[in-house]
């Protein structure tokens, strides 16, 4: 058998370099999809957090107004509770409209996902 392989300057063949090559590239590609998933992981749960003090804010606004029973702090909390996140703060204001701060209880590599919101009566 007579094969002919590319040798280097110094007369090392390099066979198998396309393996080397092919298998680092795979890698580099493995490590951009994760990075990619844990990112959309992260907006996902930063949605879900948004959403539950949005839901959170209107509720304790309701309840504040009277629309609803119960304190408007913790009628928020069970709200946030039911959407998979925690109360970290409730203020009412004196323009009868409560603001919260949520924090997802699920957490990412990169952390917890918080959400902030406002909810009054309308101007």
């Amino acid at each position: 058998m007579n094969e002919r392989y590319i040798r280097d300057q110094r007369g090392r063949s390099e066979r198998g370099s396309g393996t080397v090559l092919a298998a680092a590239l795979g890698m580099v590609l493995i490590l951009v999809t994760s990075f990619v998933l844990l990112l959309a992981q992260s907006a996902v749960l930063a949605s879900q957090s948004a959403a539950a003090a949005d839901l959170a804010a209107l509720a304790g606004a309701d309840a504040l107004r009277g629309v609803s029973a119960g304190d408007p702090c913790a009628v928020a909390a069970a709200v946030a509770a039911r959407h998979e996140a925690l109360l970290i703060s409730c203020s009412e204001g004196s323009d009868q409209s409560v603001e919260v701060r949520t924090q997802s209880t699920a957490r990412t590599v990169l952390g917890s996902a918080t959400g902030r919101a406002r909810a009054g009566p309308p101007p």
